[in-house]
């Protein structure tokens, strides 16, 4: 799910710079400009300038472009960011804009450093591309106005982050490991009496425990969310608070973790005391469409084809009206990349793709239910990066 509940973020040396050093994106990139005519590459998504540089920031109100030349990378970057960005970015220059007034040696706008730097380099007419699904317009038409043909890198990106390599899938591997723990210790503090944030902070304990143990210098962030209740639950996307959790409870769980940039998800629903007839059924039916859509998940088959095959389970048990979302999506950098897995898409999966497998239904004055676990696609089938216990027994908190 959409997690944008807590963000929690431990800013160290990134364990994987020297991966970040071969440059392997930017390659991809540049074949790309080569064989599209494109001189230049302006990169303003942050999940992208990660991907592509190894520099991570929290974007407040203070833009950050990623520059991708035919031989050279830059950041235009605040002052604030400064050190940051020398430690953890792997580009070629840094143009730094200030605000204050001791810092101030030219240009302090971001756009006007970009119009500067593209024109010193590039005649009117070449052509620049921006990931323009998430580009500000202003930006963009500020650029095109200076007289230069503007395109769209955005699907581009997006394909390249479709194919994990390994050293992506080890980070991500390390992620639904870590996340396991945490949900492990989550499920094992609720109860009568706790609140959702309660829950929530046990997991989080064990999960920085294990990694101030394991990982030295290592970065995580994290979404973490356990609303409660048969109003609380029917709301895919809501924040933990201070409700207590009570016996007849149905509870949906759900955690990401990012080990060093790449991240894994786990969602457990379970059940506080004894399920009701209809909390049973409830569960049993999503649980079942996912495991139909685990079935059927492989190399070469459409996506849309692991949708249907879960929503097919939903509606043979009477709960496809309830069945309000996707059957499922990608993982890596950010919490939700393409490809998706929805009824339209007649994209075919590949080998190294990773997914998150999350049917649910949401059902008013009964409540919400819906696993999710991260897989790997493979060879001649999945393997799970998650993996945690399904059965309603095992979710069962007495």
């Amino acid at each position: 799910m959409n997690l944008k509940l807590i963000f929690i973020q431990f800013v160290c040396q990134n364990e994987g710079s020297d991966f970040l050093k071969t440059n392997k994106h930017i390659t991809k990139v540049r074949e790309w400009m080569r064989g599209n005519d494109v001189d230049a590459v302006i990169v303003t998504n942050p999940a992208n300038q990660f991907y592509l540089s190894g520099f991570k920031a929290l974007i407040y109100s203070r833009p950050i472009l990623l520059i991708i030349e035919g031989k050279d990378t830059a950041f235009i970057i605040p002052g604030l960011e400064e050190k940051h960005a020398r430690a953890d970015a792997e580009v070629d220059k840094l143009y730094v804009y200030h605000e204050y007034p001791e810092g101030v040696k030219g240009a302090e706008d971001p756009t006007e450093l970009l119009k500067n730097h593209l024109a010193a380099k590039h005649s009117k007419g070449s052509k620049i591309a921006f990931d323009l699904a998430y580009a500000s317009a202003a930006l963009t038409e500020s650029i095109r106005a200076t007289g230069f043909e503007l395109v769209d890198a955005t699907e581009q990106i997006s394909k390249m982050r479709y194919i994990k390599d390994q050293y992506e899938i080890e980070l991500m591997e390390e992620a639904g490991r870590l996340v396991g723990l945490a949900v492990e210790a989550t499920l094992r503090a609720a109860a009568p009496g706790v609140t959702e944030l309660e829950v929530d902070a046990k997991g989080n304990a064990v999960l920085f425990s294990e990694t101030v143990k394991k990982h030295p210098n290592a970065t995580l962030d994290l979404t973490v969310m356990t609303p409660s209740g048969n109003v609380r639950t029917v709301m895919p996307h809501v924040f933990s608070n201070t409700r207590k959790l009570q016996e007849g409870d149905v509870v949906i769980h759900s955690r990401q973790v990012g080990f060093n940039g790449y991240r894994a998800e786990l969602e457990r629903t379970f059940i506080v005391g004894e399920a009701s007839d209809i909390q049973r059924k409830a569960f049993e039916a999503a649980r079942k469409a996912q495991e139909a859509a685990l079935e059927v998940i492989k190399p070469g088959i459409a996506a849309k084809e692991v949708d249907l095959v879960a929503r097919k389970v939903l509606e043979r048990e009477g709960f496809a009206k309830y069945a309000i979302h996707r059957v499922g999506h990608a993982i890596g950098v950010f919490s939700h990349e393409e490809p998706y897995l929805r009824f339209d898409s007649s994209l075919q999966l590949e080998e190294g793709m990773v997914f998150c497998i999350e049917p649910g239904i949401y059902i008013p004055e009964v409540g919400g239910f819906r696993h999710s676990d991260t897989v790997i696609i493979t060879a001649d089938g999945y393997r799970f990066i998650t993996d945690f216990p399904r059965d309603l027994e095992s979710l069962t908190k007495y």
